[in-house]
């Protein structure tokens, strides 16, 4: 199974290889020092390569922070994910079901058309028609059910109900020129369609190697510091940190614990750290009759799906050692954890404690629910996407193996794994969701029933469904007092670990390494970005 993923995965490669892009007229540079390039000039490395440059097409953070350099959102985030103006400099309500946004004046897109609401409605049109996404925009829009042009620079929704989380769904949706209304996701992959207000331009891409890009000298807010900047995909850690050690590159991204220690002790090496949103988690399938990586402990075909009783899904939960995974493989870059939101967090709840490891208990609740000698069972995960994810999965393997779920292990490029996700062509998967810094969006795309329609389960293809759950949740996102809406996402939460919708492990902790006197704003967000490098 490795080598078959490994294998599409460089057919994937080969073929987007060939599509790669000199738009500003010349060869992309190659290995030149970062330090013997201009003053002006930036090389940065990221752990994870974008699937595209669509900024519609994946609700996912590689995707979402190369597009944070060519595109603006209404509403922006800062580096504490707290909201900010974006290119609309106030929003207000103005009863239970409008909302009205000012939009900034003089902003212009970089084919040099001045940004209007028409461009807004463009953007809002686009996002459920994206062909084949893998995890839609959707669930940031399916509350908006129509809109007024009031104005060039004022635009109002309508809500069906009231919906006070509109601003916050707003801060993850990219604003597209109206020109680019049609575009495909190829358009954007050539670079026909990156057409943007963001503080760069794009020069040139090459698919999993890395993004050139200029400043946009006609940009509206604070100009970054780089005239130009490499901003590269190096998914392998000991060749990422060597090309910050060889002054390949300024700084990197996702520094590996392992490393850690040799990085600090090096000379004119600094770091920037912050506790991060972003829960790593399994994803358990309930989907199906029969789970495809699943049989009984000797090979023998099941005529059941042991994953969809919820004592077989707690055994496998309590059979995993959190704080060992913490401790060993991440060298204490993470917080065990046992749902969604990280500690102090809007949503986070003080009583869903992580699960102990109790791997007796485990062992009894597999024979309570009919399987004294276990099963087998594929663990998949990506091997280039998370802080030691593939050392993860492995050490999770043995663990339930020691209460008697054999396990095979198959890890694997992130881009082949997000498409066995939407394909839900798994038993188990480990994969991880940045939070937009409060609870919503985490229960909605990974934890109500999977209803397109309605923006729910926009990533739940492994067919978790809880009836209490996805009222709670609908009843949350229409309640306006934000103490109240914060309990009952509470306790949405609560049931659906207790009902162990999906197998939390850790919180992640941010760290980025740079040299050369270079400074990082640190992101909870995790999102590497060019604008937050600064020279002293």
């Amino acid at each position: 199974m490795q080598s078959t993923a490994n294998r599409a995965f460089l057919r994937r490669r080969a073929l987007l290889a060939g599509t790669a892009l000199a738009l500003a007229g010349g060869a992309l540079p190659g290995a030149t020092p970062a330090a013997a390039q201009g003053a002006d000039t930036l090389s940065l490395a990221v752990a994870a390569p974008p699937s595209s440059l669509d900024p519609h097409y994946h609700t996912l953070s590689p995707n979402n922070m190369v597009a944070e350099h060519f595109f603006d959102k209404l509403v922006s985030r800062n580096a504490k994910a707290q909201l900010e103006p974006g290119l609309a400099e106030s929003w207000s309500m103005l009863d239970d079901t409008t909302w009205e946004f000012k939009l900034r004046k003089g902003v212009k897109f970089s084919d040099g058309h001045e940004f209007t609401a028409e461009d807004v409605v463009a953007t809002l049109k686009r996002i459920p028609a994206v062909v084949n996404s893998p995890g839609s925009f959707s669930i940031y829009t399916r509350a908006i059910i129509g809109h007024e042009v009031v104005d060039p620079h004022t635009i109002r929704f309508k809500t069906a109900s009231v919906y006070p989380l509109l601003p916050q769904d707003l801060n993850n949706v990219f604003i597209i020129s109206k020109t680019m209304e049609t575009a495909g996701t190829g358009d954007f992959n050539n670079g026909r369609a990156i057409v943007g207000t963001g503080p760069f331009r794009l020069q040139s891409f090459t698919p999993d190697d890395r993004v050139v890009m200029t400043r946009n000298e006609e940009y509206w807010g604070e100009k970054p510091d780089w005239r130009q900047v490499t901003y590269r995909f190096i998914s392998n850690d000991g060749v990422r940190v060597a090309a910050l050690l060889s002054g390949d590159v300024q700084l990197i991204d996702v520094v590996p614990p392992a490393d850690t220690p040799r990085l600090r002790a090096t000379q004119g090496i600094a770091f920037s750290e912050i506790p991060s949103l972003r829960a790593i988690y399994l994803k358990i399938d309930t989907a199906h009759d029969v789970s495809p990586y699943l049989t009984g402990p000797n090979g023998e075909k099941l005529d059941r799906n042991p994953l969809r009783d919820v004592r077989v899904r707690r055994a496998l939960s309590l059979g995993i050692n959190r704080q060992a995974i913490v401790d060993r493989i991440m060298q204490g870059a993470g917080t065990p954890s046992g749902q969604m939101m990280p500690p102090g967090a809007n949503g986070w709840a003080e009583d869903i404690k992580a699960p102990p490891y109790e791997p007796d208990r485990a062992r009894a609740l597999l024979a309570e629910a009919g399987f004294p000698n276990g099963f087998s069972i594929t663990l998949i995960g990506p091997n280039n996407r998370y802080v030691n994810d593939a050392q993860i999965i492995q050490a999770i393997g043995q663990m339930w193996q020691r209460i008697g779920v054999k396990t095979t292990v198959d890890a694997m490029p992130f881009s082949v794994l997000a498409q066995r996700q939407a394909r839900n062509d798994m038993s188990a998967m480990l994969i991880g969701w940045a939070t937009s810094g409060e609870p919503s969006s985490a229960l909605r795309g990974n934890l109500t029933t999977r209803i397109p329609e309605k923006g729910f389960g926009t990533v739940n293809f492994s067919g978790y469904s809880n009836k209490e759950v996805d009222r709670l949740v609908e009843e949350g996102l229409r309640t306006a007092d934000d103490e109240k809406r914060e309990d009952i996402f509470k306790q949405a939460m609560r049931v659906a670990m207790e009902d162990v919708g999906l197998i939390t492990l850790h919180m992640q902790k941010n760290i980025w390494a740079m040299r050369g006197g270079l400074t990082y704003e640190a992101r909870a967000d995790e999102y590497t970005v060019a604008m937050n490098v600064k020279n002293k």
